[in-house]
């Protein structure tokens, strides 16, 4: 339907549609916020050409520390990513495929470093392994007490990403293994064969490319994750390319822009190298089966039941409950070297932060600000094109596809790729947003349209297409459609993408912390910088408040589960 019209040369009137305006508006969105960045980072490396560019890379990367920092990317993402596969497989394997008892609780538990910002979790590790950890005052304990931290280093990095990173391999081999034939187990134990048989030989080689995704997605989020390489790498004197790159542009400034620039490609590079080793291994190992015989009825632990519980609930409360037990302790005490006591125990750090020091009371300000803002932008933004995508535009589709960009690649290539862009003053309007909060925004708008997007395409895909063939039928145009027909249908899933930007960019720090600036503080980076800072108990209460408002917001969108399509939530079973 005609929203207006458009005047040539010779006098004659073309009319415009609502969907091509839309078109209009959302391709200035996506092309502007999530390409045009990218485009000037690449620009910048590869201004005299692609050899001259390539040899500058090379150049750069010759240094002993980019050389130091790239393969030790390379290592503890890999160990990481190992880790992460045999925790989330193997839970993957013992949730979906026995009768283990508690499994609704130990799903939440297992996804719950998920919901958890990465500077945080190592926060929470560094209190629970920390010589003041109140771990060492169990009975038998005291004398295993550790004179310096343990995690800080390669070893730390490892342990606390591939905890981390797990949920991710669990989620994907989950999926997998509930859409499982159950007549090819049937069919093995007919023959004989016993259950550790039956998934090494059937089960496993089907979710192959099940366990691959996982796998990716652990190593991509790995390369790039800054939170944890921070607060355990860089007072351990271990390095890594995200961590290379913030203390080249903190020490040097924005004269550090080549440099950093291609630095941030490199990893860019290892990020779309994994995403590629992902895509052909999906298309080497996968299986078509027939999944029209009904799902599986997984194995009886019999006898060892039990046993097989009890260590599996120890293990989830190891990996999940202690560590944010002991970060809350380290929130308690009145200082660093204080253990915790009923003597000792103090609310005063909960409160100054909220209540005291104007640091944290700025970033929580500026974080709420910014995350309800991203939330509600990127929604409206959203909305409207998985409806032109669902429709079958074309155009919508790509935009579609380049919305995904800035999600896949590691945050810290993101900041340098808006610096680049919006350092300099904007056309016509001569001004710059470096040093703004605008420029925190405008990456939070590219960072998270994934999330918000997906959501809605889910909906929109299941929609029953007939609704609005009607509504078009009666005359109502194309707008009137969405906001009257469309939008309501799909609201549950609006509001799901609303609240997962709210809780990616309300504590978020691999893009913050090459983009903030004094008086834009963001919790994410003053939880680091109050670490870094030797507050360790300060950093840990405002950790504790990241925590509540993250678990009341998780809690909120899981009501709204019922109404969603599945796998809109990461966490949904």
């Amino acid at each position: 339907m005609a929203a207006g019209t458009f005047r040539l040369r010779n006098g004659r009137r073309l009319p415009i549609s609502t969907e091509a305006l839309l078109l209009a508006a959302l391709g200035l969105y996506v092309l502007g916020l999530c390409v045009w960045p990218l485009m000037r980072l690449l620009a910048l490396v590869f201004a005299d050409g692609l050899v001259a560019g390539l040899g500058f890379i090379g150049q750069v990367w010759a240094s002993e520390a980019a050389r130091v920092a790239t393969l030790n990317t390379l290592d503890v993402a890999l160990w990481a990513t190992a880790l992460s596969v045999l925790l989330g497989g193997g839970m993957a394997l013992l949730v979906s495929l026995t009768d283990l008892r508690g499994r609704v609780v130990l799903v939440f538990l297992l996804i719950l470093p998920l919901l958890i910002p990465p500077q945080v979790s190592a926060l929470a590790w560094l209190s629970l392994i920390g010589p003041q950890s109140p771990l060492w005052t169990l009975p038998g304990l005291d004398g295993l007490r550790p004179a310096r931290n343990p995690l800080l280093g390669r070893e730390g990095v490892i342990l606390v990403m591939g905890i981390e990173h797990a949920p991710m391999v669990f989620l994907a081999l989950r999926a997998g293994l509930r859409a499982l034939p159950g007549d090819l187990i049937d069919a093995a134990r007919s023959v004989g064969a016993r259950p550790p048989g039956i998934v090494g030989r059937v089960v496993l080689p089907l979710m192959l490319p099940a366990l691959v995704a996982g796998a990716a997605l652990a190593f991509v989020s790995a390369i790039g994750n800054f939170g944890v390489p921070a607060l355990l790498g860089i007072p351990g004197r271990f390095s890594v390319l995200s961590t290379l790159i913030y203390q080249r542009l903190s020490g040097f400034g924005p004269t550090a822009l080549p440099d950093v620039a291609a630095l941030a490609l490199i990893l860019a590079g290892i990020a779309a190298a994994g995403i590629a080793l992902q895509a052909l291994a999906l298309r080497r190992f996968a299986v078509p089966t027939d999944r029209t015989g009904g799902g599986h009825r997984g194995f009886q632990l019999g006898r060892a039941r039990g046993a097989v519980t009890a260590a599996v609930w120890a293990l989830m409360t190891v990996l999940a409950i202690l560590p944010l037990l002991a970060l809350l302790a380290a929130a308690l005490v009145p200082s660093v070297g204080v253990r915790l006591s009923p003597g000792t125990v103090t609310i005063s750090n909960l409160v100054e932060v909220v209540a005291g020091l104007s640091m944290t009371q700025r970033a929580f300000v500026n974080s709420l600000t910014l995350a309800t803002l991203a939330a509600v932008l990127t929604v409206a933004t959203a909305v409207p094109m998985a409806w032109l995508a669902a429709r079958g535009f074309r155009v919508a589709r790509g935009l579609n596809l380049a919305a995904d960009i800035p999600y896949v690649l590691p945050g810290i290539v993101l900041s340098i790729a808006f610096i680049l862009t919006f350092l300099p003053p904007l056309p016509v309007l001569g001004i710059s947003l470096y040093n703004t909060l605008w420029i925190l925004l405008f990456a939070y708008l590219a960072r998270f349209f994934a999330l918000a997007l997906r959501p809605v395409m889910s909906a929109l895909t299941q929609l029953d297409p007939a609704l609005e063939e009607a509504a078009r039928n009666a005359g109502a145009r194309g707008l009137r459609r969405l906001v009257t027909i469309v939008l309501p249908l799909v609201a549950p899933a609006v509001g799901a993408g609303a609240i997962l930007v709210f809780l990616g960019a309300f504590s978020e720090l691999t893009v913050s912390a090459l983009l903030w600036s004094r008086g834009n503080e963001t919790l994410g980076v003053v939880v680091f910088s109050l670490y870094d800072e030797g507050r360790t108990t300060m950093a840990a209460a405002v950790s504790i408040w990241v925590l509540a408002v993250v678990m009341t917001l998780a809690g909120l969108v899981t009501v709204l589960a019922r109404r969603l399509p599945e796998g809109v939530l990461p966490w949904q079973s």
